[in-house]
């Protein structure tokens, strides 16, 4: 999580004291925002923390995808699996 008291940094102090600060990445797994001329410009994160952040994202897309599915077979929207196998079968027979 974010700690506003210690996470935000200058684009300045972050190239003098670089090494320093990616240890403290690695080791907190909290990003750190880094400002230029007072206003936040980039968020650094180390590659660990980040792949965490893409495969939440992708398993609330995901879940979200589900949830869509669900709402819309509830509208009568959709197909019964044995149709679209019935279909996807018959498509197969034609194309031989």
């Amino acid at each position: 999580m974010l700690d506003l008291t210690k996470d935000i940094r200058s684009l300045t102090e972050f190239k003098r004291n670089t090494n320093e600060l990616v240890e403290n990445l690695k080791r907190t797994k909290h990003p750190l925002i880094l400002t230029v001329n007072g206003k936040a410009e980039l968020v650094v994160q180390d590659a660990e923390s980040y792949q965490a952040l893409l495969n939440a994202a992708e398993l609330l897309e995901t879940i979200k995808g589900i949830k869509r599915g669900l709402d819309q077979m509830k509208e009568g929207q959709g197909r019964s699996a044995e149709s679209v196998f019935t279909e996807m079968f018959d498509q197969l027979d034609k194309a031989q």
